[in-house]
């Protein structure tokens, strides 16, 4: 199968998140995404993470009943901070029949080359890079096996919905409904 591995702290998951998997579900060829809950990104602070279990609970909550989603918590077990090199050979090592496309945003994909041996992940990985408002990507200078999809850009973020929410406004229609019931 083609797996799209979708990690990122998802704190909390919200519809830009589900949109865009669903996407490229239906355009770019994978057969499944895995949103990968990461318990700690080195790139971001510890401190202004919700709980592990509890973001991972809320993306089950969010993609329950699409057959084409999984909630994954295979970084829990690996050890910390999470890397993204360590976490694509773990998958390759655990399920071997399966080809894993990283996902990642323009945001992520003009800071790659601050990733943790982010060559051997580019040589060893297929990359699929989606754009962020602010972040052009030439495709046409992108490595062979980084492919820049056309999804529609998604301008919401987890740090706005979590301000947004500390100032008591209610952004029902940016987190899918038992997101919100569960935020609440």
């Amino acid at each position: 199968m083609e797996i799209g591995i979708f990690s990122g702290s998802f704190n909390p998951v919200h519809i830009g998140h589900l949109a865009l998997a669903n996407y490229l579900c239906e355009y770019e060829g994978l057969d499944e995404v895995w949103f990968m809950v990461s318990p700690h990104n080195p790139l971001k602070k510890e401190a202004e993470l919700m709980d592990d279990q509890l973001r991972l609970e809320l993306v089950r909550l969010s993609i329950a009943g699409y057959p084409k989603f999984r909630a994954s918590d295979f970084e829990f077990r690996l050890p910390r901070p999470s890397y993204t090199v360590h976490t694509l050979d773990k998958l390759k090592q655990t399920y071997p029949h399966d080809i894993f496309h990283l996902i990642i945003g323009a945001d992520n994909w003009a800071l790659f080359p601050c990733w943790y041996q982010s060559e051997r992940i580019l040589a060893e990985n297929p990359i699929l890079v989606y754009p962020r408002p602010g972040y052009a990507v030439d495709a046409s200078s992108l490595p062979l096996n980084v492919k820049l999809a056309s999804s529609p850009v998604f301008d919401i973020s987890s740090t706005f919905i979590r301000r947004a929410m500390k100032e008591g406004r209610d952004v029902r229609y940016f987190l899918h409904p038992a997101v919100y019931e569960a935020l609440k």
